[in-house]
């Protein structure tokens, strides 16, 4: 009697994703410009997903430590967007508590009228920036000390009026700038990708602006050490192609989607492939599209209870 393989490991290397997706398009993988154009429109087409909604197995829990009186905090550059987020209280003991922190618009982050002040956080605003950095015109214009929390530039023209900048290897969070100084800086900050340690710097050192997506909480900390603990799940950027053998950063019964979107990515670009079959290339891949999306999501049960107020 025949018996079954007693395997579950079957999965594609980007090498045969590509394969398959030219397969499908008519097309033959002949030269090393097709591969490469092959593993630019996968990395588009990840990013496509990220777009169409939130995919469950992107979904990563972080948190970091705040500091007394600082409000914005750096998340990891590969940061799409917040999904949830608590203030855990004595994060270290078996007393730790989470609390909520409401989520408010630019709009409304920008009416509270003192942002400086203390206290439990309680509302938070995400500013998604582009996570793109660039050489600023500015120099260090005074030595600077690892503890210094006012620094003197040549020049602060080109710098927003609050955000962070990097100085030799150390990513600095200001709050203000007053002529040439940048005020409240909050030293050794988080630069995206990596912690980085406070240190000395010396008169024309570069400056780089970050522009990081971050947090900005209100009000500010009015505690040190792990008395609030800024607790979120993110959901990320799904990794990159690589180099040909590297399986993909999706879950195995993603598969046929990214085949079929692959597919219709290169034929498109192909003047060899018929209208027709790209037309027939696009409606298959939204098909897999809404096959893998309505099985990737929650299955827990949802209960709405009507809220109601009463005037006496």
């Amino acid at each position: 009697m025949a018996s079954t393989s007693g395997l579950s490991t079957f999965n594609l290397d980007f090498n045969e994703i590509v394969e398959e997706a030219y397969e499908r398009a008519g097309l033959e993988v002949r030269t090393g410009y097709e591969f490469r154009t092959a593993r630019r429109s996968f990395n588009m087409l990840t990013i496509e997903w990220a777009n169409r909604g939130i995919n469950l197995w992107t979904i990563e829990q972080g948190q970091f430590v705040m500091n007394t009186g600082q409000g914005v905090y750096a998340l990891p550059n590969t940061t799409i967007d917040l999904l949830d987020q608590v203030i855990r209280t004595q994060a270290t003991t078996i007393n730790q508590i989470d609390i909520n922190i409401s989520r408010i618009s630019e709009s409304t982050w920008s009416t509270l009228p003192n942002k400086l002040a203390q206290g439990r956080p309680i509302q938070m605003w995400i500013n998604r920036q582009s996570n793109q950095s660039y050489l600023s015109t500015a120099t260090v214009a005074a030595t600077v000390a690892a503890t210094d929390t006012t620094i003197t530039l040549s020049s602060t023209t080109s710098l927003p009026a609050t955000g962070f900048i990097t100085i030799d290897s150390e990513t600095i969070f200001y709050a203000n700038v007053s002529g040439n100084q940048l005020l409240n800086c909050y030293r050794g900050q988080y630069n995206g990708s990596t912690n980085t340690t406070a240190a000395s710097h010396a008169i024309s050192a570069t400056v780089t602006v970050n522009n990081l997506t971050c947090v900005n909480v209100w009000p500010t900390p009015n505690a040190p050490g792990d008395q609030y603990v800024f607790v979120y799940w993110r959901m990320r950027r799904m990794q990159d192609a690589g180099n040909g053998v590297n399986v993909q950063d999706i879950p195995f019964r993603l598969i046929p989607c990214v085949v079929a979107g692959l597919a219709y990515y290169v034929g498109s670009k192909r003047p060899d492939v018929s209208m027709e079959r790209i037309m027939m290339l696009k409606a298959a891949y939204e098909e897999q599209w809404t096959l893998a999306s309505q099985e990737d999501r929650e299955k827990a049960p949802d209960r709405y209870v009507p809220r109601q107020s009463f005037y006496r």
